[in-house]
């Protein structure tokens, strides 16, 4: 594999009959020697690939340990750039095949240990990551999803090929996804419905058949099942009078990682 200056790449793949963009986060730690992670970060609504770059909390965890990451860009809906997670927030785009390519298209330039490629996001990128774990758990280890909850919508077609880690993250005074759930229309046309924090928390649970209580909050405001099939874990971090907020990435990354594909 060649070695890949560090720095940030825009780069461009043809998913179906779509043109689509990400960008390439190569950190100064990578030297291709020996397989690397990779990252995929998904923005929040009207964002873009290079803008959650910009803010990603992730790479100041990951670059430090040679973690390759990757920032997609939406296709524009309603209200700007977004994913299609069912019934929000751009129509018809199959950004699960997309975000598969993406991870293909990086492991041809990119020494990366195809057990270890996770996703994360903020707010609508959020919801993508939860997606992800529903439909693509073949490719994806685990997610960190922040601000964002599963739909009552399509929580049914949530049946992951394998049990899969899920660390969200959660403010009790989001003003745009609620705590509690319960109808969205933030996108005209694709009025939504949020599990809520605690229903999306015991919902995965119960998809990765989790056994027993979860544990107390810890000093992080994480609460987790640890009993869970194939060694996964579920868990539900929350701020208390946290906003949309873009989750703890020191929290985060360090779980990820713990988790790799069987």
């Amino acid at each position: 594999m060649p070695a890949l200056m560090a720095g940030d790449t825009t780069k461009m793949i043809t998913v179906g009959a779509s043109k689509r963009s990400y960008v390439l986060h190569v950190p100064p730690k990578y030297d291709g020697t020996k397989p690397a992670p990779l990252v995929v970060d998904f923005h929040g609504l009207s964002g873009s690939g290079m803008a959650e770059r910009r803010s990603s909390p992730y790479v100041a965890q990951t670059d430090p340990e040679g973690v390759v990451m990757a920032f997609p860009t939406g296709l524009s809906g309603p209200s700007g750039a977004a994913w299609d997670v069912g019934p929000c927030c751009v129509a018809d785009v199959d950004d699960i095949a997309f975000a598969k390519a993406l991870v293909a298209d990086v492991m041809t330039t990119a020494c990366i240990d195809a057990k270890r490629v996770y996703a994360v996001g903020y707010s609508m990128g959020g919801g993508m990551s939860h997606y992800i774990a529903c439909h693509a758990a073949d490719v994806f280890a685990a997610v960190a999803p922040a601000a964002f909850d599963l739909l009552e919508e399509n929580v049914d077609d949530c049946v992951p090929t394998r049990p899969i880690t899920v660390v969200s993250f959660r403010g009790t005074s989001d003003p745009i996804v609620a705590y509690a759930g319960g109808l969205s229309s933030v996108v005209a046309g694709m009025s939504i419905t949020f599990l809520g924090a605690k229903g999306t928390f015991e919902r995965w649970a119960k998809i990765n058949q989790c056994n027993g209580a979860p544990s107390a909050p810890d000093a992080n405001g994480c609460e987790s099942y640890s009993s869970c099939m194939g060694g996964t874990e579920v868990m539900l971090c929350t701020k208390q009078g946290g906003g949309h907020d873009p989750g703890n990435a020191s929290v985060a990354w360090p779980k990820l990682k713990q988790h790799v594909m069987p």
